[in-house]
């Protein structure tokens, strides 16, 4: 009898740890999107785009799912200009990722015709992930296509992340050509020591760098 209890015990005890187990979260991955004034309106629908057909990779999909991944999304542009266009959701399902993805291909733009304000923008996006102090990772994901020109000082917002166990990554968005100056400024001020910098050929490029910025914040830790 006592046996009996005891093995009735255990799969009680292993009942209740596979949902906390099937919860975990790997990576809760901010996306903290440019709409400052040199973003007009078709290059803003780029970058939704890009965000929902990321999402809708297969391939995205699939690693977004087995890493039980918390996405949000974030739009700033200058001074006092940050929000949370869709805050987190937890991609437990893949019915979570279409949702989402669907959700971002309707995101309405926050702001228009304004400066560019990164550092307001990383303390604010740092911020959020307080809502998800679960996840093993945390990222914020910036993109931008201009140097910082408004705003608190960059350094500070990048140290506080940094020492909040945030890592900071970046999209440079740049015009056509062979120059990289939005590239260096994003490696040089903008993401943490070991973030990195992916390089968009003018937003029609976007969808393609967001899709492997995503893989590779994702897969590659799973992996």
């Amino acid at each position: 009898m006592k046996a009996a209890r005891a093995v009735y015990i255990g799969c009680l005890v292993l009942a209740a740890l596979r949902p906390a187990t099937a919860l975990a979260c790997d990576v809760a991955l901010l996306l903290s999107v440019d709409v400052s004034g040199s973003i007009d309106r078709g290059e803003y629908r780029l970058q939704v785009q890009g965000i929902t057909d990321a999402l809708r990779d297969p391939e995205v999909a699939e690693a977004l799912l087995r890493g039980q991944v918390a996405l949000s999304v974030v739009q700033w542009s200058g001074t006092a200009q940050q929000t949370v266009s869709l805050p987190w959701r937890r991609i437990l399902t893949p019915r979570d990722s279409e949702d989402f993805a669907d959700r971002a291909e309707r995101l309405e733009r926050a702001y228009t015709g304004s400066d560019t304000a990164v550092g307001e923008a990383i303390g604010y996006s740092a911020g959020q992930f307080a809502a998800v102090s679960d996840c093993r990772r945390k990222v914020i994901d910036i993109s931008g296509d201009g140097p910082q020109n408004a705003g608190f000082p960059l350094a500070p917002q990048r140290g506080a992340a940094g020492q909040a166990g945030i890592e900071i990554n970046a999209i440079a968005i740049e015009d056509v050509g062979r120059a990289s100056p939005i590239t260096e400024f994003y490696r040089r001020f903008v993401i943490t020591r070991n973030g990195f910098v992916m390089t968009a050929r003018g937003l029609s490029d976007y969808p393609r760098a967001l899709r492997a910025k995503i893989l590779r914040e994702v897969v590659k830790p799973l992996g």
